[in-house]
């Protein structure tokens, strides 16, 4: 295996355990500023207690998320360095804004937040939780404007082959990101509520601290359906946005092959890349992937065979983990409509509580797939139509990049069983 895929490998592991620890953080900030609003508005002591239990959970999460996300930033130099001297001007622009706005604000009032509960008024205590929730959805901003730029690169001139940024504005207002960005914060919003969700059964089968746990739920299943329904509505508009800037990456999630108008969406599907088409094709729905990427059936929607192969992403990955993530997005709402009607007498629905804690991973595991299709469905490229992946990676030897793929593995999975047991045991303490 060469440098090149195992540098890509590498960071796939990391960035993907990184990414288990951002959408709680940005989903529990704001259920958290939430429901300590309910304090400050109310006066009432369970408010408080409801937001000191979700809170100690928060800072386990945002502990350990912090500590992975430093090291995902470095390889940039130790394993994509051509990558990072092709673009750095655009992308290191970017990710300095984050660290030096975002994260150090974020950073800043999670600390006055968590160690200032007797040292400063309630509304100024509340401000700060509001704060750390912004900060943290801003940090989620920059970052995806810098994937953004690998997507749909614009705001560039070039100069001396390399591009140099000629307009701020068009990079960090860039369509690709604004959709990415609904997209990812929507779902992250709503692992949180599943996640509060989740532990708030648990607790209300046992019947511990039912009032406590009871609002937690009402509160959550609230914010859990918005968020469900927002995250289907922004996941159709990606892919219209996919369509229009990537149209690869729409063939390969869809495995369509030919290019033609009215083109029909296949309720059955497998692909067969060796042989230019599909094993199994059945079940056609007249006119639909022609009205799902352009809103009008008689689109034309640019087939696999008319993408020199070159250029092709891997069509069997792509097209998994697409369908894997609608069948999980269509099932999120769903599954908040009955929550939401159930929420006043849900302490009634045991086998509903029962499984729920068991649902939490579920949105984790989406937004992976997600993930997936967005970063597999883009090879060749690492900077679209720009720069190929192939001419990105670090000149260094291919053994190093497996020792540091071992190195990350053992400490990931150590940090990984950490935060799973940390996690578990505080949650299942309750709010003592």
């Amino acid at each position: 295996m060469d440098v090149v895929m195992l540098s890509r490998i590498q960071f796939a592991v990391t960035v993907f355990f990184h990414f288990i620890f951002v959408p709680l953080t940005l989903g529990l900030s704001v259920l958290l500023a939430i429901m300590e609003t309910m304090y400050v508005r109310t006066g009432n002591e369970m408010y408080k207690r409801m937001v000191k239990f979700w809170g100690k959970l928060f800072i386990i999460n945002f502990t350990l998320g912090v500590v992975t996300g430093i090291t995902l930033e470095f390889q940039f130099g130790t394993n994509w360095s051509r990558y990072s001297e092709y673009v750095g001007d655009i992308f290191g622009s970017l990710l300095a804004i984050e660290a030096s706005t975002s994260f150090f604000l974020e950073s800043t009032f999670i600390a006055v937040w968590f160690f200032g509960w007797k040292k400063v008024s309630k509304k100024v205590h509340c401000m700060c939780i509001w704060l750390v929730a912004l900060a943290s959805n801003m940090s989620a901003y920059w970052i995806i404007m810098a994937n953004a730029f690998m997507q749909n690169p614009i705001g560039y001139k070039l100069v001396d082959g390399k591009p140099q940024l000629n307009d701020f504005f068009a990079v960090i207002t860039n369509p690709y990101g604004l959709g990415e960005f609904a997209h990812t914060v929507s779902s992250s919003w709503m692992v949180g509520g599943l996640f509060v969700l989740g532990i708030s059964a648990w607790h209300l089968v046992r019947k511990n601290e039912v009032e406590l746990f009871k609002s937690s739920f009402k509160i959550a299943s609230i914010f859990f359906l918005i968020f469900s329904l927002t995250t289907a509505a922004a996941g159709h508009h990606q892919g219209q946005i996919a369509a229009k800037y990537q149209p690869a990456k729409l063939a390969a999630m869809e495995s369509h092959w030919e290019t033609g108008t009215n083109v029909p969406m296949y309720l059955l599907t497998w692909p067969n890349a060796e042989n230019t088409g599909n094993a199994i094709q059945a079940l056609p729905i007249p006119d639909a992937l022609s009205i799902l990427a352009y809103n009008d059936p008689n689109a034309e929607v640019t087939g696999l065979n008319d993408i020199p192969k070159e250029d092709r992403p891997p069509v069997l990955p792509t097209f998994i983990s697409f369908r894997l993530m609608v069948g999980l997005g269509s099932f999120f709402p769903l599954l908040a409509i009955a929550l939401f009607v159930w929420r006043k007498k849900i302490e009634e629905k045991t086998t509903v509580l029962k499984i729920l804690p068991w649902l939490i991973p579920l949105p984790y595991i989406a937004i992976m797939l997600g993930w997936t299709v967005t970063e597999v469905g883009r090879q060749p490229w690492i900077v679209y139509n720009m720069l190929r992946t192939s001419d990105a990676a670090s000149p260094i030897e291919a053994s190093m990049v497996v020792w540091s793929i071992v190195a990350f593995t053992v400490i990931y999975t150590f940090l990984g069983l950490l935060d799973i047991y940390l996690l578990r045991k505080y949650a299942m303490k309750g709010p003592k």
